[in-house]
């Protein structure tokens, strides 16, 4: 289960409505984007950051207002987060460029202000949350919980959410959201809080810092201190730079930089994922509006409601750092250049804060592919048989009905402990709360069943019930600690794997070759097992090139993928977490290495964790080094 929601990749499902719920009485969604209203209405602001799962989550109402607040009175200004919310203290917003800074680790993430309508959640106030594996609450994305609510609102006794891209079922009777892939459960609740923030008309104009004659008192927190003492202790040595390099240019400063600190879409983000180059950026010396030295402009400075700025004048401003001004090298924010991400990044801030400029450098591009390869040299791995592997659709035996599947496994409970059945969250005690949904004859609805090896109750039809929403290959999962009875398999596509041996090595493994591995699936049908039986699926990017390091434990997990492989456990079909286009073949689940010569992108070398991890994962899915001794 994850933390937090995440697109839904698929693992044999339909996100179609269950028997249980009835045709018509619950809320099927349509898909469907929230767009900004109209100039002239009011409209309640969220402010949100992007997570690394590419969804976008709201900050609380508590800490939107404070944004806006601090928006009024400096648009190119800096939010410290920790002023309003103690769990908030390392984070930074630079409202110029938009992004959020955490000062301890130099991670930096993306920030935008949405708009929604006033007679929505968030301008109600109310938040829905599901409770976490930590017992504490989580709020669903703010789209979710507008659409929650919504339902909520009309009194619909169940909500689907899979045309949001997410196999959950919510019930409003027992408060509860039901992952359909595992038919686990878990708690939700509704609470009231404060109501976002309002606004109407145009947004605040961008203002330099500081605005004016300063009419309170300074903030006095370490960030602000900190900034404010830097700006004090420079603003002499800037004074004297500016009239040398500039005669005639205007002194200001400001917050940040003149522009913005790095325009969103083309800087180092948070995670280790790059997009785009990074970018030259003179600031601080000019007002805003006026060119710098060249006819250049600066990028534009108001840009609240677009995250991104304009990249063609960023581009052109690249080349117009004169010589001898200083500038700060950073290149890469991910913790793998030479200077640490948080030390980069807080004296980035504190030199635009100074009004230096800052200097970000090109961001390298990983190295995907070991360099070209004859046919000669490509040889077998040594000790795996083949060089290939094709798999085929699998047809299920007749012979074992899902009845004969359960009963496999369980051991029949005469006398059950008073405690919830996590399937079904209906008392042991009670009958299963699949009772008039499914009737088989021999299973009575009050029957439970303890599995055989990690000892886990429930009723015998919510067993039969989680068996029949799953791929019906003959095994079963535990719910709740995920031992796998039997052999479990996959609802992989039919494709191809290969696998051989090239004479170059991978970075932390210089003394040993590279096992490569090419997985090829093209487009095709989905069957029964898959999410939308009969409909197209794509297949993007494949061919897939892998590496292993050619040692013991490179060639283990190679035996043990070919294995997952066979199981058709390696892919699936479902949503892209990348691109979030739906139907088509993405991971499942087992992480492989996809960047040869360098690991920028985390899916690369050196990783010295790499190989037990995957090891690790192989066993969750009931693939071990038992199974290469069978």
């Amino acid at each position: 289960e994850p933390r937090i929601p995440v697109p839904w990749n698929g693992a044999g499902l339909s996100c179609r409505p269950p028997g249980m719920a009835r045709q018509g009485s619950g809320a099927m969604l349509a898909s469907g984007g929230l767009g900004f209203p109209p100039q002239n209405l009011a409209r309640v602001v969220v402010w949100e950051w992007l997570n690394e799962h590419g969804r976008w989550r709201p900050y609380s109402a508590a800490v939107c207002h404070h944004i806006e607040n601090v928006l009024k009175e400096d648009a190119r200004g800096s939010v410290v987060l920790g002023q309003v919310d103690v769990q908030l203290a390392p984070y930074v917003i630079d409202l110029q460029s938009m992004h959020q800074f955490r000062q301890d680790t130099g991670t930096m993430r993306p920030v935008r202000r949405n708009f929604y309508d006033p007679s929505s959640a968030p301008g109600k106030g109310i938040v829905w949350e599901w409770e976490n594996d930590n017992s504490s609450w989580t709020p669903y994305d703010m789209d979710i919980c507008i659409t929650i609510q919504n339902a909520y609102e009309k009194q619909h006794p169940w909500l689907d959410l899979s045309s949001l891209g997410f196999c959950y079922l919510i019930y409003f009777s027992s408060m509860s959201q039901m992952n359909r892939q595992t038919q686990r459960k878990r708690r939700l609740r509704r609470r009231m809080d404060l109501a976002y923030p309002l606004t109407m008309g145009s947004i605040p104009k961008s203002q330099s810092w500081p605005v004016g004659t300063s009419t309170g008192t300074p903030c006095s927190c370490p960030q602000c201190l900190l900034v404010n003492s830097t700006r004090a202790a420079s603003n002499a040595i800037l004074a004297s730079q500016r009239r040398k390099l500039y005669p005639g240019a205007v002194r200001q400063s400001s917050t940040f930089a003149g522009a913005a600190l790095w325009p969103a879409g083309t800087a180092a983000v948070a995670g280790g994922t790059t997009k785009g180059e990074g970018l030259r950026v003179p600031g601080g010396a000019f007002p805003p509006g006026q060119s710098v030295p060249g006819g250049v402009p600066l990028p534009g400075l108001n840009n609240l409601n677009r995250p991104g700025t304009q990249r063609g004048a960023g581009l052109g401003a690249r080349a117009t750092v004169p010589p001898g001004v200083p500038a700060l090298p950073v290149k890469n924010l991910n913790g793998t250049g030479p200077v640490h991400p948080a030390l980069a990044g807080m004296t980035g801030i504190l030199m635009c804060a100074a009004g230096l400029p800052v200097c970000l450098t090109r961001a390298p591009k990983p190295i995907l592919h070991p360099p070209p390869v004859s046919k000669s040299d490509i040889k077998p791995v040594p000790g795996v048989n083949g060089i290939c592997r094709k798999t085929k659709k699998k047809h299920l035996k007749k012979s074992k009905t899902p009845e004969d599947v359960v009963r496999r496994y369980i051991q029949k409970v005469k006398n059950p402990p008073d405690e919830d059945c996590t399937i079904c969250m209906e008392r042991l005690v009670t009958s299963s709360g699949y009772e008039g949904v499914l009737s088989h004859r021999g299973i009575k609805p009050e029957l439970v069943g303890k599995l055989g090896k990690c000892g886990h109750m429930y009723h015998l039809l919510c067993l039969l019930a989680m068996y029949n929403n799953g791929n019906k290959d003959g095994s079963l999962q535990c719910p709740t600690c995920k031992a796998i009875y039997g052999e479990k398999t996959g609802t992989q596509p039919p494709g191809k794997m290969e696998f051989h041996l090239i004479p170059h090595s991978l970075p932390g493994y210089t003394d040993s070759k590279t096992i490569r591995i090419v997985y090829d699936i093209p487009t095709g049908i989905q069957g029964p097992e898959h999410p939308n039986p009969g409909k197209k699926f794509t297949a993007r990017g494949f061919p897939r090139h892998c590496y292993l390091p050619d040692n013991e434990k490179g060639r283990k997990v190679l035996k043990l993928l070919i294995v997952a492989w066979d199981r058709r456990l390696i892919f699936t079909i479902g949503t892209s977490n990348t691109t979030g286009e739906s139907d088509t073949v993405v991971w499942n689940e087992i992480h492989h290495k996809t960047e040869f010569g360098s690991n920028l992108t985390g899916h690369g070398y050196p990783d010295p964790n790499y190989l037990d991890n995957v090891l690790a994962e192989l066993l969750a899915q009931g693939v071990s080094e038992a199974t290469l001794k069978d």
